[in-house]
């Protein structure tokens, strides 16, 4: 096992999987922790690793109140045992292009905090097998401190010329940033991601009321439902 610190609320965890057939991005696995007297707790995390690198990385948020999520993040260690189930999902999931005979289809991918970590997956997978689908990342966040991949999310951008990110911080914006910080809304939604007549596939990640907004605002700008895949995460 291994782990790296994201953030100071979110850690990704390499876990080795005997056997580990692989997986799709975007897919999840159920983790499975008991406690000593017998008590179990089951928690589904999306897989934030590519598709090729055949490695299992999950990225953890810590939530205080949880019953899974503080244990993964500050206290499992190298040698610690855990149960995994998956991979799972079968619908909110992306595999590259593997033809040339058409032109492949535009991809926007829209994460609001955590919800990025399955859209990190199609980030990683689209930059390691070279694909050349267009892909915009419209990402949400408090600020720049709690927002997962950033240096990475920049270095990608700056060497792959198909990917495009646009940020929103609602909280705090990074120095010299030109907008003060403000939720997202339609407008800068409709904005930021390709317009309705590219046709463009669209994955929307995040809490349930933002995933509700932005899937709205979509359709309402002429976005066609069936192109808009959603996965939520909490109540």
């Amino acid at each position: 096992m291994s782990a790296r610190r994201e953030t100071s609320e979110a850690t990704t965890l390499g876990l080795d999987i005997e056997g580990w057939a692989g997986h799709v991005a975007g897919q999840h696995v159920d983790v499975r922790l008991t406690a000593d007297d017998g008590y179990t707790a089951v928690r589904s995390y999306s897989i934030s690793s590519s598709a090729p690198s055949g490695r299992l990385e999950i990225t953890v948020d810590r939530l205080d109140d949880g019953e899974v999520s503080p244990y993964l993040v500050d206290r499992l260690t190298a040698g610690d045992r855990i149960e995994i189930r998956g991979p799972s999902g079968g619908w909110f999931v992306w595999r590259p292009e593997i033809t040339t005979a058409a032109p492949p289809r535009a991809l926007q991918l829209i994460g609001g905090g955590s919800g990025i970590v399955p859209l990190m997956s199609m980030i990683r997978t689209h930059a390691e097998t070279g694909s050349v689908t267009p892909f915009r990342l419209l990402y949400s966040v408090r600020s720049p401190a709690l927002a997962l991949y950033r240096d990475e999310l920049l270095r990608l951008e700056r060497d792959d010329a198909a990917l495009r990110l646009e940020w929103a911080y609602s909280r705090e914006t990074p120095g010299g940033w030109s907008a003060p910080p403000a939720r997202l809304d339609r407008g800068r939604t409709v904005a930021a991601v390709f317009p309705p007549e590219v046709g463009a596939e669209i994955y929307v990640c995040g809490a349930s009321p933002f995933v509700e907004s932005v899937t709205q605002w979509l359709v309402e700008a002429g976005h066609l439902a069936d192109h808009i895949k959603t996965e939520r995460y909490g109540g």
